[in-house]
């Protein structure tokens, strides 16, 4: 890779958002402070900034097929297809090739990888989940807490063919051994769940966070809310489900049928869930079916279908989900957008200034 131009320290007069403030902030090599840095360089003296985006369930791991990346080199390009878009921080919810050396280099997002996420046998993607028999899946998923950077993918349910729908991937049990086992290992859990039986035995059972969630019950949401357990609907994700449910229409019309019924009902799921005080970040699931770069498009979902003011939105996003990931909040990253994103979140789709790790990788035009 070519060598990177020392850094410079920056000066930008904006509104920062999470104090909605206009400040001076100034980037001094990968920290932003609010106190005067001699020498600073003004890149900006106009719009609203934010500490970027944070994409809480993507895949850098994952190609379209879906297949799995065969390279770092991959991996790294679609890192920066995400941070092109305003996203400075990745939780990868799962990856099947490892890729460490991402982690800290200069120009990627922050990284925050849950190492492969583990899976039933032949009730997944062919190649994509680290696969287990009941006896395994406990151990595995112990074993991946030393993979990532403390969190670690489950796969709560899946299609089970032999029943023509929507099943728990292993019995109630085995799923909350699996989680206390992780945890037990310093990691916190994500838990793939479509299913209304799945996502009630994971939440029960201490689940840090519920990825989709589209079977999830009004009486689990103040459950999730009093334990902090966060949901990251991945609407962009849910919309597709007509789609998976036309191609399952001949041989699973049950699981069709439920698919279906889920992604109808899934805004309000979302929506209430939001009104119960459960946490809920932003996650697109890109890689495979969905593109990289469209966490605007997911913000919007949120907003637009959900009901969820713009202003939680942006804060969701972005600074609250940088805290509940646990990246300091004085690094030197920052996104800022001409017009306020609360007032219309067009705005994010046009980032006029990105800094990460105190370098400008994108400058007003």
């Amino acid at each position: 890779m070519n060598a990177l131009a020392p850094l410079e320290p920056l000066h930008l007069r904006v509104v920062w958002l999470p104090d909605d403030t206009v400040r001076d902030v100034y980037v001094d090599g990968d920290r932003t402070t609010f106190e005067p840095v001699p020498g600073a360089r003004t890149v900006t003296t106009a719009g609203f900034a934010l500490p970027g985006l944070v994409d809480a369930h993507c895949h850098i791991g994952i190609r379209r097929g879906p297949k799995a990346i065969e390279s770092v080199d991959e991996a790294r390009a679609l890192a920066r297809t995400d941070r092109d878009a305003g996203v400075l921080a990745i939780r990868d919810a799962g990856s099947p090739y490892p890729y460490p050396e991402l982690v800290g280099e200069d120009g990627m997002p922050r990284l925050i990888r849950a190492g492969h996420h583990i899976a039933a046998s032949r009730r997944y993607l062919r190649g994509i989940g680290l696969e287990c028999e009941p006896h395994e899946a406990v151990a595995a998923l112990a074993r991946q807490a030393a993979l990532g950077d403390g969190w670690v993918k489950l796969v709560g349910d899946w299609i089970d063919r032999d029943k023509g729908d929507l099943a728990p991937s292993f019995e109630p049990e085995i799923l909350t051994a699996a989680i206390h086992a992780a945890q037990a290992e310093g990691a916190k859990v994500a838990v793939h769940t479509f299913s209304e039986e799945a996502v009630a035995c994971v939440v029960e059972a201490g689940a840090d966070s519920i990825e989709h969630g589209t079977g999830l019950a009004p009486d689990l949401l103040d459950r999730m809310a009093a334990r902090g357990i966060a949901l990251v609907p991945t609407m962009i994700n849910i919309e597709t489900f007509d789609d998976i449910a036309a191609g399952a229409d001949a041989k699973f019309p049950r699981y069709a049928d439920h698919m279906r019924r889920l992604k109808q009902g899934f805004p309000g799921v979302v929506r209430a869930a939001w009104e119960a005080g459960v946490p809920v970040y932003l996650g697109t699931d890109a890689g495979g079916g969905i593109d990289h770069g469209l966490a605007a498009e997911e913000m919007h979902l949120l907003h637009e279908r959900a009901g969820i003011p713009a202003a939680d939105v942006v804060a969701a996003a972005s600074w609250r989900a940088r805290e509940w990931l646990g990246i300091p909040a004085d690094l030197g990253d920052l996104v800022v957008y001409e017009d306020d994103p609360r007032a219309d979140l067009a705005a994010v789709r046009e980032p006029a200034v990105i800094v990460l790790r105190g370098r400008i990788l994108k400058a007003p035009k």
